[in-house]
């Protein structure tokens, strides 16, 4: 996800300093225009916005609270965009511990996967100060073709959460759908097109459907990343007393899936739970 929003940025005609341990993710990203660190102290000394996108909160932790992170040469009023999708608790945890230099944070997670990351049209919501926000929402545009602003920090990783459960459990109701109707004898193409255009129609439905019919489950997000998504939704449900019966049931499905092998297929992949599970009761 990082690489093609780097060259976003480059393309709009930013200086960008950039660090990976994906060494071929660098030279890509360099031979864009970029400039290569030798480690995050060196991007962080040098660099007035850092901006991270890293998978889950441990790796956001480490490279910005670590030893050898972010915060060791950090310039006070230096600003930190982290653009992963992790537990809005960390955020808040990441944004406390970087005040205490003098630095300000948002976090602004993305939904959208890989294509949109490479065309530019990501969905960004973002949780920080307003003034923050309106000050670099014209860097975080570059990215994305919608940039929002949720609340304070952490606010974005909550909605990416709230994202997160919609789009699994779309998933999950298409494909019982679909398999619903196969059994039937309608075909599930048909279903499609007919609803589509009415009250169940939705971008989910859009995308993921003609995958599911020309059974291409190649990631556009993988069902590994799904996981990790919903566990946050799942820890930050817990400590917030907050009903989550639908994630539950599809992280079980999700959970399936990764012991079937699945976990770097698509999640639109979900659908071959629901295939597994019609096979069975079936015999």
């Amino acid at each position: 996800m990082g690489k093609p929003m780097a060259k976003n940025m480059l393309s709009a005609g930013y200086d960008l300093t950039v660090f990976d341990l994906n060494k071929a993710s660098i030279d890509e990203v360099v031979s864009f225009g970029a400039k290569e660190a030798k480690n995050i102290k060196e991007l962080a000394a040098e660099s007035d916005v850092i901006i991270t996108m890293l998978p889950n909160s441990p790796h956001v932790k480490s490279a910005v609270l670590g030893v050898g992170g972010v915060i060791e040469t950090v310039k006070e009023g230096t600003i930190l965009i982290d653009m992963s999708s992790i537990a809005p608790l960390a955020s808040k945890e990441i944004a406390m511990e970087l005040a205490k230099k003098g630095v300000e944070m948002l976090d602004a997670p993305v939904s959208g996967g890989e294509p949109k990351a490479i065309d530019g049209t990501l969905s960004i919501m973002v949780g920080g100060k307003k003034e923050l926000f309106e000050k670099y929402k014209k860097l975080l545009s570059t990215m994305g073709s919608s940039v929002v602003l949720c609340g304070e920090v952490g606010a974005g990783n909550v909605t990416k959460l709230a994202n997160q459960i919609i789009v699994a459990v779309n998933i999950a109701g298409m494909s019982e759908a679909f398999i619903l109707a196969e059994k039937a004898g309608v075909s599930p193409e048909l279903v499609f097109n007919a609803i589509k255009g009415g009250l169940a129609g939705s971008t989910v439905l859009n995308a993921k459907a003609p995958m599911i019919f020309e059974q291409n489950f190649k990631p556009g997000f993988k069902i590994d990343l799904h996981i990790k998504d919903l566990n946050n939704v799942l820890e930050t449900a817990k400590e917030l007393n907050a009903p989550t019966f639908m994630t539950s049931q599809v992280m079980d499905m999700l959970q399936d899936l990764h012991n079937d092998g699945e976990g770097q297929s698509d999640h639109s992949a979900i659908y071959k739970y629901y295939e597994k599970v019609a096979k069975e009761e079936a015999k």
